[in-house]
């Protein structure tokens, strides 16, 4: 209502000359600044690269040569915390089998899997909770699956997915995950 009368004194005043309209106070109106916020969706972390020799903290080497069917003779690890991934050799220079364990942001196990079991892989959802999926071709599987904020890949030279599986299986429930 104010503004209603204050609009046509203020025609008024400023008709009069403007010594006079300079000493009226003009009505301010304050439009609210406009904050956007924008965070970056967390990326995927490289594909982890072995390192170091050592033992795999999560999977015993004797359970990966009875599980994957074949003698294990060296184990590199690498250096992505708070779990390294796994590359257990068949020889001197071919790995057999890698396990990459991540925990950490939910969107990011959940594309750390698709990319490594895309979409038209075929279903994976054991153990109990977990989904995800394996791809097989003529090089092993890939067996790849995710739970909340963690994803469990694990890359095998043999061509049985319940391998890759059973191993996945064995490296999650020794990491509580």
């Amino acid at each position: 209502m104010k503004r209603a009368l204050l609009l046509p004194l203020l025609g008024v005043l400023a008709a009069c000359g403007s010594q006079v309209a300079q000493n009226v106070p003009v009505p301010a109106t304050s439009v609210p600044p406009v904050v956007t916020t924008t965070s970056a969706a967390p990326a995927v972390p490289p594909a982890p690269q072995p390192v170091k020799d050592g033992a795999c903290p999560y999977l015993p080497t004797t359970f990966v040569a009875e599980a994957n069917g074949q003698r294990v003779p060296k184990v590199k690890l690498s250096t992505d915390e708070p779990h390294p991934a796994c590359f257990f050799y068949a020889n001197a220079t071919e790995v057999q089998l890698t396990v990459r364990v991540y925990a950490g942001d939910q969107g990011v196990a959940k594309k750390i899997v698709n990319e490594a079991a895309p979409d038209g892989s075929q279903p994976a959802n054991s153990p109990t909770g977990w989904t995800g999926g394996y791809v097989s071709s003529n090089s092993g599987v890939v067996y790849a699956v995710a739970k909340s904020d963690a994803a469990v890949v694990v890359i095998t030279n043999q061509k049985q997915s319940i391998k890759a599986r059973r191993i996945a299986e064995e490296a999650i429930k020794n990491l509580g995950l």
